[in-house]
């Protein structure tokens, strides 16, 4: 039963009655299908935030907020990278109401589209000296745009798998999107490296920065082909076929249906509090690993802009490498306890992964950037079911985006922001690791106060 409005945080996190693990309708015959679409579709919207990523990084700074200053110019450019984040939750609001009203392929076929349109748009616009004040405000609002179609997407994929999966691999197939983040980091590499040498850094930073951008436009198309070929989740169509006009002036699905947020915070405010606390020390660490340290190394300590490109697109590849097995054992063990396992020894490693930079050694910063990584893959491989499992089905959509969303924009989307300002103060890679491991003991404690959700009905 959904707890009431005036439950504790505590009391909020109790499992819901259980019935059978997975469902016998659970559409497993078009499962591969459907995870193999979810997959195509976060990895070409993680390729367009991970581009921006690095084009911040490297040249957005100079091209769109010039100043003498070089800090000055990097805060600006992870600014506009953070704004997307705070435009994530409308896309939640936006996104979570189609998906849990009209269906999840509808609001993922949207999502899709206006992060493709998004991010060619950046492509083509004009810089600074070009246009004055006008190129940044352009960029503000294009950035704004991709963090509300982010909003939509992570959610929607985790779910369409999900909500596909044959009995006893529900987290496998969840997990499958979550491989996109890191498969799309390594195709934004695989761009943007080949680009670097071809043309120079000077090249890069003139013109062919935009490259990037304009090649998503062919990955959009791809993706929203195969999305639109791909059937609905049977747990959304059964539970719409359930919700009768009879039934409807009576009826919870209704209250729901209606405003599908306001429902969850009235009514699972203590899961969603919890599971946004639980996914955060991961998103730090993802964040600060492919986006902020891409600047701070070669700025800051001078580390050649390959080798910090390389060390983590190994430690990415390691990641995707482990995420599937992960996720395999997490459907025999629970979700729990390798998630567990995850931040205790992100919480242990943050600081020598992050002092690993002082060393200027691309082994050694490659190797402690394949374990961060590895251990990353633990925490966040079950989190894609285990948020799902958190939320009956009539809110998943709203209520698993949300928790991942609020913890992408507090542990993600301002953490290179808080380190750029950390290292203008103390100026040592070891104040990363501080601030990282911080952030993956807070999801420590809110994995302990949060139960096992493996054995949850998740037909109700």
């Amino acid at each position: 039963m959904p707890e009431s409005p005036s439950r504790t945080v505590a009391e909020a996190a109790e499992p819901r009655p259980v019935s059978l693990p997975d469902s016998p309708s659970a559409g497993s015959s078009k499962a591969p299908r459907v995870a193999a679409a979810s997959l195509i579709g976060t990895t070409i919207e993680y390729y367009d935030f991970a581009v921006y990523g690095t084009a911040s990084a490297l040249v957005l700074g100079p091209a769109f907020f010039p100043s003498g200053n070089p800090t000055v110019s990097s805060l600006a450019a992870f600014l506009t990278f953070a704004a997307a984040f705070l435009s994530r939750p409308l896309g939640v609001v936006l996104f979570g109401t189609i998906g849990d009203r009209l269906g999840r392929r509808r609001a993922l076929v949207a999502s899709l589209l206006l992060m493709g349109l998004a991010t060619v748009g950046v492509g083509l616009l004009p810089t600074y000296e070009t246009a004055g004040l006008l190129a940044p405000v352009l960029l503000v609002t294009l950035r704004l745009l991709q963090g509300v179609s982010m909003g939509g997407e992570w959610g929607g994929a985790v779910l369409l798998a999900a909500e596909h999966a044959p009995p006893g691999r529900r987290a496998l197939y969840a997990a499958v999107p979550n491989v996109g983040p890191s498969l799309g980091f390594l195709l934004s590499t695989a761009v943007i490296l080949p680009t670097l040498n071809i043309v120079g850094r000077d090249g890069f930073t003139d013109w062919a920065w935009r490259v990037p951008f304009l090649l998503s436009a062919v990955l959009v198309v791809v993706g929203l082909w195969v999305r639109t070929t791909v059937s609905e989740s049977p747990v959304f169509q059964d539970r719409a076929s359930a919700e009768t006009p009879k039934a409807a002036p009576a009826s919870l699905s209704t209250e729901v249906s209606r405003f599908p947020l306001g429902t969850l915070l009235a009514r699972y405010p203590g899961r969603l509090l919890l599971g946004t606390g639980a996914a955060v020390g991961g998103s730090a660490v993802y964040y600060l690993t492919i986006v902020y340290s891409l600047s701070y190394g070669p700025k800051s300590l001078g580390i050649p802009q390959n080798t910090m490109l390389t060390a983590a697109s190994v430690g990415a590849a390691a990641g995707i490498a482990i995420t599937l097995p992960v996720a395999r054992l997490a459907d025999r063990v629970g979700r729990r306890p390798l998630m567990l396992a995850g931040a205790v020894g992100s919480v242990v490693w943050a600081v020598p992964m992050y002092g690993s930079l002082s060393t200027g050694n691309g082994f050694v910063i490659t190797g402690a950037y394949t374990v961060g990584l590895g251990l990353l893959a633990l925490m966040f491989s079950p989190a894609a079911a285990f948020l799902a499992e958190l939320f009956p089905a009539r809110l998943r959509y709203t209520g698993a985006s949300a928790a991942f969303i609020l913890a992408n924009t507090l542990g993600g989307g301002f953490a290179p922001l808080v380190a750029t300002w950390l290292n203008s103060q103390w100026s040592s890679p070891l104040v990363l690791g501080f601030y990282t491991g911080g952030l993956c003991l807070v999801s420590l404690l809110c994995l302990l106060a949060l139960p096992e959700t493996r054995e949850n009905d998740f037909t109700a």
